[in-house]
C-alpha cells in the first residue's frame, strides 16, 4: 500500500531569525601531503549551550546548500560535508568552514567518520582521505603513505576498529597506523593478477561501505552489484538488476536486514537467505531513467540514502523523488510539498538524539523529528 501523507501538508511555514556574520581570514594554502594545516575561518553564532535548535535560526551564506554528508561526533559537534565548498562544523555557538586551504585532500566531502580516539575522517572526491585531530589536517592518501596489496586473502581482515573508504577500484583499510589500498578485481583468487589504481575510476569502485552487526564488511560498487567480506571470503550480489547501475547506499535495519540503495534499479533487501528486489515488488521503478535518463517523480529507482528512524521506520533518499518512509506494511512518499527543501537528498542521517537529517543537492538541509520538517535556510 502507498500513501500520500497528509498530517505534513501545511509544513513549511518556518520562522527564522537574520543573523549578521563575519570571517576571520586563513591564510594557509596547502592541499595535499602530510603538512599540518589549521583553519581559522569561523562564523559565531548566539547561544551559551549546545543546542540544535539554534540551527533553525541561523540564516547565512556560511553553510553551503549541496550537501553531500552529515556527521555529529563524540562530542556532539555536527559536522556538514559539501559537494564542493568543503566541510562545516557546527558545534553549538559557532560554524567553522575548512576547505583545500586548510588541508582537506578535497573540498568534495563524500563521507565522514570518527575513530576510538576522536580524530575525524573525511572522504573526499579523487578518493582522497584527510585525518582533523581538532587542530590540523593530515592526508593519507598521498603516494607515501599508501600500502596498495596485490588482492591477496591475507591483506584483507575485518576488525570492528578498522576504518574503511572508497577507493576508485576497491577500499582502503585504515587501521589507525597504515593505509592499505585492497582492490576488488577479482580479490584473493589471482595475487598475481594487475590491479587497478586507488584512483582511477574502475567498475569495481566503491561508492559505499557497511559493517553490519556480524562484523562482515559491505561494499557498494559502481557496476559491480555488491560485495560482502566475512572475514574469509567474498561473495557477490548482482542479480534482479543489482549490478550495473551504482550502488550508492547500504543499510542493515533493526531486524537485521540489509538494504542495497541503486542509482536505477532502486532498493533491494536481503534477509540473510533472499535477495529482493523491493522497488519491482512494489512496481515503483523507473524505465524512462534506464532507458533515457528522465527523472520519475514519485519513483523508487534511483536510491541515494537509507536510514532508519528510532521507532525503527525505514528511509531512503531519492535523487528525483524525495524521502520514502517504510513502516513494514506501507510506503509513503514525502516531497517538497511535505517540507523537505528539495526533492534531491544525497544523505540521511540520524543524530544521537534520534532526529533524522536530510542534506540535499542544492538546497540545503532540513530535520526530521518524527512529526515535522524543519529547515535550515541558507540563502
Amino acid at each position: 500500500m502507498i500513501t500520500k501523507p497528509s498530517i505534513l501538508a501545511p509544513l513549511r511555514n518556518y520562522t527564522f531569525i537574520l543573523l549578521s556574520v563575519s570571517f576571520a581570514s586563513c591564510n594557509t594554502d596547502n592541499k595535499t601531503g602530510n603538512s599540518n594545516n589549521t583553519a581559522t575561518e569561523s562564523t559565531s553564532v548566539p547561544g551559551n549551550e549546545f543546542n540544535t535548535d539554534n540551527l533553525r535560526t541561523i540564516t547565512t551564506t556560511a553553510i553551503n546548500k549541496n550537501i553531500r554528508s552529515i556527521f555529529q561526533d563524540k562530542k556532539g559537534n555536527y559536522w556538514f560535508g559539501t559537494n564542493g565548498a568543503g566541510v562545516y562544523r557546527y558545534d553549538g555557538k559557532t560554524i567553522r568552514h575548512f576547505t583545500a586551504k586548510d588541508g582537506l585532500a578535497g573540498n568534495q566531502v563524500q563521507s565522514i567518520q570518527e575513530d576510538q580516539t576522536g580524530n575525524i575522517f573525511f572522504g573526499t572526491g579523487g578518493f582522497g582521505i584527510s585525518k582533523f585531530n581538532g587542530q590540523s589536517f593530515t592526508t593519507l592518501t598521498t603516494k607515501e603513505n599508501v600500502q596498495v596489496s596485490n588482492g591477496g586473502l591475507r591483506d584483507w581482515k575485518a576488525t570492528t576498529t578498522d576504518l574503511w573508504f572508497y577507493a576508485g577500484g576497491g577500499a582502503f583499510r585504515y587501521n589507525g597506523n597504515s593505509l592499505v589500498y585492497l582492490p576488488l578485481d577479482n580479490p584473493g583468487l589471482n595475487p598475481k593478477n594487475p590491479q587497478s589504481s586507488p584512483y582511477e575510476l574502475s567498475s569495481y569502485a566503491v561508492y559505499s561501505i557497511l559493517q553490519d552487526k556480524k562484523g562482515n564488511i559491505w561494499f557498494g560498487t559502481q557496476a559491480r552489484g555488491v560485495c560482502r567480506f566475512d572475514g574469509q571470503s567474498f561473495t557477490w550480489f548482482t542479480e534482479k538488476g543489482l549490478g550495473g547501475p551504482a550502488v550508492l547506499g547500504l543499510f542493515e535495519d533493526s531486524h537485521g536486514n540489509i538494504w542495497f540503495g541503486n542509482n536505477g534499479a532502486g532498493l533491494f533487501r536481503y534477509d540473510g537467505k533472499t535477495l529482493t528486489n523491493f522497488t519491482a515488488e512494489k512496481k515503483l521503478g523507473n524505465n524512462e531513467f534506464s532507458l533515457a535518463g528522465n527523472p520519475g517523480p514519485g519513483t523508487l529507482a534511483r536510491i541515494y540514502s537509507i536510514n532508519e528512524d528510532k521507532t525503527g521506520n525505514l528511509w531512503i533518499g531519492t535523487l528525483d523523488a524525495g524521502a520514502w518512509r517504510y513502516d513494514g506494511n506501507t510506503l509513503t512518499n514525502f516531497t517538497t510539498k511535505d517540507g523537505l527543501t528539495s526533492n534531491a537528498i544525497n544523505t540521511i542521517y540520524k543524530d544521537k538524539f534520534g532526529e533524522l537529517w536530510f542534506g540535499t543537492d542544492g538546497d540545503g538541509m532540513c530535520r526530521f523529528n518524527g512529526k515535522t520538517f524543519t529547515a535550515l535556510v541558507v540563502q
